[in-house]
């Protein structure tokens, strides 16, 4: 009698626990759904850039090079590289980059600095800060390596989008 109730109980235990769980493969899909339907979200992503304004350009990347052993690019710039999370083939880059002090790129700004944000979907985002009466700096310029444009934050700080 009490290996019968036992076998009761491990089969109804089973049975409960099955109609809750799913393959790996309706998992992978049903993440695969989630990130496409996410995939158009005009949204900020990551940090693409870090770039501020230095006084003697040579001697603050020599610096940096000598005592963080952060290589410079021909740019004069040097690429953080890693992988999203969620999507382990995507390798992302994060540029960090001093600029001569005074430089125009950072115009109409007077902030000593300027972040670059990965987004995904920048028309749809553009068009969502155009409407919240975001300052837009200039229009979408496209390279083979992204699309660009800067914004202006409450506080005259220019933001570049990536």
């Amino acid at each position: 009698m009490m290996k019968l109730i036992l076998l009761l109980c491990i089969s109804t235990l089973l049975i409960c626990c099955n109609r809750n769980t799913i393959t790996m493969e309706e998992q992978k899909s049903k993440d695969a759904k989630n990130i496409s339907s996410d995939a158009q979200v005009p949204k900020v992503t990551g940090i693409g850039g870090i770039f501020f304004f230095s006084e003697d350009l040579q001697k603050t990347r020599d610096w940096y090079t000598q005592n963080l052993g952060i290589e410079m690019n021909d740019w004069g710039s040097a690429s953080f590289e890693s992988r999203a999370i969620d999507r382990a083939q995507e390798i992302n880059s994060l540029e960090w980059t001093p600029f001569k002090k005074g430089d125009d790129y950072f115009s109409p700004s007077k902030k000593e600095y300027m972040i670059n944000y990965r987004v995904q979907n920048i028309e749809g985002l553009v068009s969502k800060l155009q409407k919240n009466g975001v300052t837009i700096v200039d229009s979408i310029s496209t390279y083979s390596y992204g699309k660009f444009v800067h914004i202006m934050d409450e506080e005259g700080t220019k933001i570049e989008l990536w």
